[in-house]
């Protein structure tokens, strides 16, 4: 996964519905998600999201659904397991 420039507008706080469409081990043990936001006015606008805590083995999150909620600006992931 390369990260890329990111030049969508940043979320509002709130709750978005997503799945992950790709994930990788991020240095340090931890893991980075790409998102997809699948409802509302932001459908299909791609989230990169870089934890440093390991969520699991990416194979195994793709395509999974997940909620984002950002507060305050900063976006965190539930994995809908």
């Amino acid at each position: 996964m390369a990260p890329g420039p990111d030049t969508s507008p940043p979320l509002a706080d709130g709750r978005y519905d997503a799945f992950v469409v790709d994930a990788d081990d991020a240095p340090g043990g931890g893991s980075t998600l790409d998102l997809t936001i699948v409802a509302g006015e932001h459908k299909g606008q791609v989230l990169t999201v870089t934890s440093n805590v390991w969520i699991g083995d990416p194979i195994e999150l793709m395509g999974m659904p997940a909620t984002i909620t950002v507060t305050d600006g900063e976006p965190s992931v539930t994995i809908d397991r």
